[in-house]
């Protein structure tokens, strides 16, 4: 209803509201960094030399100054301190008692994109400092992306958007789809996860491993599913936000796996770090470092723990073994004569199995309690494996959180939900779809399921901690 040269202030302001909702006053944050970027951009675009890049490093440094502050000082102190503890030095600075802003890593990476790209001469610096902050402050992407780059945003912020009702329509149905990940498949098995790995002292193997099972679930579909409800809220208001992924878990490959999952995180590290290390036209043992670098970094991007970097340096560690290792197996498979549908239905299998045991140092609470999980599901095993399975609901709730009814209601969710995943993976489409009741009575029965099945007690996504 409003002039379209006052939609992007509105917008602005619903953002604004939206973030403040969180921690009002960290909004402040948010402002300094959009004034900080806004005006170096406008500098470095006119400079050349030395002012240009001097200008650049004040605006990358203060960015990432603002990031380690709050996410990573008080990781960082406590280690020193431990240091300097054991070698019986004087260190007296305490940690700062700070909430982390929400969705920090996001609008940060966002911002550096922006302001790498107009560095580089990509992009050209934005004049309108409205349009800017709303780049950086767009409330459905905000919090946990997908992470956007200017040319892609940008351009789009600036165009006069006209309500179409057949974009709004598919925005909606974007966001069922994303309400039932969450809500239905992430929250049931959050609850699991949260049982299991909050008594894996005393869960046999089997337990531990389910568990570590419920969490590659329920962080992708936690995750997606916000992606999901953003990319459709979105399209609501005629912006189109990058896809975010791809079917992940049906990759043949870890590196293929990155290459689907988290994709706007992927692709920036891909071009702002990956390439400029040299990227893969380099040695083999330097290409390597460059791998381990780059994943080690997203580790401690995920947060700040040892656990997070071993979760990143697990997963660079299994793209270079991935790699050096192909031409053994590719000889393996030509001399057994394995099929090619065989060989994929195995590389799926062991790309689900790395990635979940990468997974456990993602939701582990310390590097040690990772470990400690992971070599029990090795080497703990027994003959009354999977017994949670085979028992009576109160003794399945014993073992994992959840009755067997739940447990049933969340496999014919997950079932769905692949189901669908491999329909778009296989480009299939049925011609009855074309039909309004075949449509109309999909989406009445996933709005039933949702209502009938969703966990409604407050649950927050899984990605709004970074």
């Amino acid at each position: 209803m409003l002039p379209g040269y006052l939609r992007p202030f509105f917008v602005l302001g619903a953002s604004c509201l939206f973030y403040m909702a969180f921690v009002p006053y960290y909004i402040l944050i948010l402002l300094y960094l959009i004034v900080l970027d806004y005006m170096m951009a406008r500098l470095i675009e006119p400079a050349t030399g030395t002012k240009r890049r001097f200008y650049f490093l004040v605006s990358i440094l203060s960015t990432i100054a603002t990031l380690v502050i709050f996410k990573y000082f008080n990781f960082f102190n406590e280690n020193i301190a431990a240091i300097a503890s054991g070698l019986h030095w004087n260190y007296s600075l305490e940690t700062l008692a700070l909430v982390l802003p929400l969705g920090l890593s996001f609008h940060t990476f966002q911002s550096l994109a922006y302001v790498i790209e107009v560095y580089r001469g990509q992009y050209p610096a934005e004049r309108s400092f409205s349009i800017y902050a709303l780049y950086v402050m767009y409330f459905p992407q905000l919090v946990a992306g997908p992470i956007e780059r200017p040319g892609h945003l940008l351009p789009q912020l600036k165009t006069i958007q006209i309500f179409d009702a057949v974009r709004a329509f598919s925005g909606l149905r974007r966001m069922l789809w994303g309400f039932f990940k969450k809500i239905v498949i992430g929250d049931n098995f959050g609850i699991l996860v949260d049982f299991v790995f909050s008594h894996s002292a005393t869960a046999d193997a089997s337990t531990l491993l389910f568990g570590a099972l419920a969490f590659s679930m329920q962080l992708y579909a936690d995750f997606s599913g916000y992606c999901d409800i953003a990319i459709g809220a979105s399209q609501m208001f005629g912006i189109d936000l990058s896809e975010n992924f791809r079917q992940p878990y049906f990759s043949r490959s870890v590196a293929e796996f990155w290459r689907r999952w988290h994709m706007s995180l992927s692709f920036w590290f891909r071009d702002y770090l990956y390439i400029p290390l040299g990227g893969s036209h380099v040695s083999v043992p330097r290409w390597c470092f460059n791998i381990l670098v780059v994943f080690a970094v997203s580790g401690l991007w995920h947060g700040a723990g040892w656990h997070f970097l071993a979760m990143g340096a697990l997963f660079g560690l299994y793209i270079c073994i991935g790699r050096l290792t192909a031409p053994w197996r590719n000889v393996i498979v030509r001399t057994l004569h394995i099929p090619e549908n065989v060989r994929g239905v195995i590389q799926i299998f062991t790309t689900v199995v790395l990635v979940t045991v990468a997974w456990i140092f993602f939701r582990a609470q310390s590097l040690w309690q990772a470990i400690e999980i992971t070599s029990r599901i090795i080497t703990e095993w027994s003959k009354d494996a999977f017994h949670f399975l085979r028992c009576s609901d109160y003794c399945a709730f014993y073992y994992l959180g959840i009755g067997r009814k739940e447990l049933l209601l969340l496999g014919i969710s997950l079932s769905i939900l692949f189901f669908v995943e491999y329909l778009i993976e296989k480009n299939v489409s049925f011609r009855a779809w074309n039909h309004r009741f075949v449509r109309w009575g999909a989406y009445y029965a996933l709005t039933l399921w949702i209502l009938l099945n969703a966990h409604f007690l407050p649950h927050t996504f899984i990605y709004f901690q970074f």
